[in-house]
C-alpha cells in the first residue's frame, strides 16, 4: 500500500490565520509562535533560525499570490504545517512584485528527504487549483479555512 502524503494531515486549526498586511518578519513570527508549540519540535529557536536562513537564500513566493517558507532541521521529528491568508495581500520581496495572500509554512526533519519533496510537489499541485485558492480566499474565518485545507485532495 502506498502511503499518500497530506499538507492537511499535518495542520491544526490553531495554525490557520486570517491576517492583516503585515511584515514578512512579523508573518513568519506569528506562524512559528504556534508551530514550535508542536511537540514534533524540540528547539524552536533552531527551527526560528531554519525558516529565516531559508528566506534569505531565496524568496520562498511561488507566484499567483503564494508564498511557501519552508525548512528542514535535525530538531524537528516530523512535518509541521501552518496556513496564513492574508486576504488584502502583502509585501513580500518575490520578483514578480505580485502581492503575497496564501501562505503555507512548512518545517520538517531532515531525514524526511523523499516525502518533503512529495509533500512540496502535492502541495504544489494543489495550489494550481484556482477554484481552491477562491475557495480560502473567501472563506468567511479560520474554521472554514481549515474545513477547507483538510478535505482538499
Amino acid at each position: 500500500m502506498v502511503h499518500t502524503i497530506e499538507m492537511s494531515h499535518y495542520l491544526s486549526p490553531e495554525r490557520v490565520f486570517d491576517l492583516m498586511p503585515l511584515s514578512k518578519d512579523d508573518l513568519f513570527e506569528i506562524m512559528l509562535s504556534k508551530m514550535v508549540q508542536h511537540h514534533a519540535i524540540h528547539d524552536p529557536a533552531a527551527v526560528r533560525k531554519a525558516i529565516f536562513a531559508r528566506e534569505r537564500e531565496s524568496v520562498t513566493a511561488v507566484g499567483h499570490g503564494i508564498a511557501i517558507p519552508h525548512a528542514r532541521c535535525a530538531c524537528v521529528d516530523d512535518f509541521v504545517v501552518a496556513f496564513a491568508r492574508v486576504k488584502d495581500g502583502m509585501e513580500y520581496g518575490n520578483d514578480d512584485g505580485e502581492a503575497v495572500r496564501i501562505v503555507f509554512m512548512i518545517v520538517a526533519s531532515d531525514h524526511q528527504d523523499k516525502e518533503y519533496i512529495k509533500l512540496l510537489s502535492r502541495l504544489m499541485l494543489r495550489l494550481r487549483n484556482t477554484e481552491f485558492i477562491a475557495e480560502l480566499l473567501n472563506a468567511p474565518n479560520t474554521e472554514t479555512m481549515f474545513k477547507l485545507l483538510k478535505s482538499s485532495r
